[in-house]
């Protein structure tokens, strides 16, 4: 038996009863880029245009769980029967960041507080900032402040050039993150930067630092890279790629994940970039792992490239990519295996600002052996990771319900 994990990162389907704590109710991912692609205000001149085309998430359940989560029907035509296990979970954790998703996903909710930086100023404590001039011996640091990434580096980057100051930043996570220019300032100078930055942030309980590389010659070419980097703190428990690594079992981690998890539970980490490569590692793994494995990938371009900027054409285009690509993952599924979608939070590309949204996320699980229907709406993502669980032949986690 294997288990296949694919995480629309930022793939929302409608806020949570407790969206409005974080100025999130009303936020719906899925309806409002399906409404904007119905309205034609999703079209872009040799990208797409048209309703939203997506029959294969919808063939495994997509829209039939989702439709219960809004007021508003979805401008989509459903299937009269789906293929998948179909249904939608909201978050026990209590933000609404990429680690307390996963995480809690793999069946260890984060039922503490993350430490965050205020967007008033000062953002940064003086002494952290002091302390990461002095240990990484730079000339100082840009930003100091809440920002888009893209945005800062068209705003700074020339100055951080001329300088060698790297700009830091931070977001409405748990998160310091460090951009910099690859060559400028050399990538390898920016990834030992980041781990001072790792250590020092301990203090303040903060979930993940973020290395921001970046490349290009002025503000209008400068473009980020794939060397980005997550260095989280580790999980506070174990979780279900803890327990099947522990058991004897393979976890491949594929994109981001290993970063996420702090490389706890994984045994092999597979590094892509962008939704493309990443479906390519993916399907490769599911080519060749053997059996009793996990094979667990992030497609972060949904979130990272449309969500956070806010480009509803072009997250609809990227779900379009990413549909036309699903039959070939159903084809290489052997019998045992599971197959799960899913999302760790929401970042509604209508909503205003570029942060995430507090919504619930899809469950879609199909797979040789696996009876179609409907899960209902869960009360955790660790539902996910107890299901696995015992799919895997695990003894249940400390959290979660099976729908299996």
């Amino acid at each position: 038996m294997r288990a296949i994990v694919g995480v629309l990162d930022s793939f929302g389907v409608g806020a949570t009863e407790d969206a409005s704590k974080f100025g999130d109710e009303g936020a719906n991912t899925f309806l409002h880029i399906a409404s904007a692609c119905k309205n034609g205000n999703a079209d872009a001149s040799g990208l797409r245009a048209g309703p939203l085309n997506i029959p294969n998430l919808l063939s495994v359940g997509l829209g039939h769980g989702a439709a219960d989560l809004s007021d508003r029907p979805l401008p989509l035509a459903l299937p009269n029967e789906v293929t998948g296990l179909y249904g939608a979970a909201a978050e026990k954790s209590l933000g609404k960041d990429t680690p307390s998703g996963h995480w809690e996903m793999m069946g260890l909710p984060v039922e503490f507080d993350w430490g965050y930086f205020p967007k008033e100023a000062p953002t940064f404590p003086d002494a952290l900032i002091a302390s990461l001039v002095s240990e990484g011996n730079l000339p100082g640091v840009l930003g100091l402040c809440h920002a888009s990434g893209t945005q800062i580096i068209e705003e700074l980057g020339e100055e951080h050039m001329r300088t060698g100051k790297p700009i830091v930043y931070t977001s409405a996570d748990s998160v310091l993150q460090i951009a910099a220019h690859e060559e400028a300032f050399g990538l390898q100078q920016l990834l030992d930067l980041c781990q001072i930055a790792r250590r020092l942030v301990d203090d303040y309980n903060i979930g993940r630092v973020i290395a921001r590389p970046f490349v290009g010659t002025t503000s209008t070419d400068f473009r980020r890279t794939g060397n980005r980097r997550d260095l989280a703190t580790p999980p506070h428990g174990p979780t279900l790629l803890d327990v099947h690594k522990a058991a004897g079992g393979e976890v491949v981690g594929i994109g981001k994940i290993g970063d996420i998890f702090a490389y706890s539970g994984i045994t092999q980490s597979i590094k892509a970039d962008g939704n493309d490569q990443i479906f390519d590692r993916l399907l490769e793994q599911v080519d060749t792992a053997p059996d009793n494995s996990i094979i667990f990938a992030n497609f972060v371009d949904f979130d990272t490239l449309f969500g956070h900027r806010r480009n509803v054409a072009g997250y609809a285009d990227a779900l379009e990519k990413f549909d036309a690509r699903l039959p070939t993952l159903q084809g290489k599924l052997r019998e045992g295996d599971i197959a799960i979608l899913t999302a760790d939070h929401g970042c509604d590309p209508t909503w205003p600002g570029t942060d995430h949204t507090r919504e619930h996320v899809p469950i879609l699980a199909f797979g040789p052996d696996i009876a179609p229907g409907s899960i209902g709406r869960r009360e955790t993502f660790a539902d996910i990771g107890q299901s696995l669980a015992r799919h895997l032949g695990h003894a249940p986690l400390a959290a979660g319900t099976s729908f299996l």
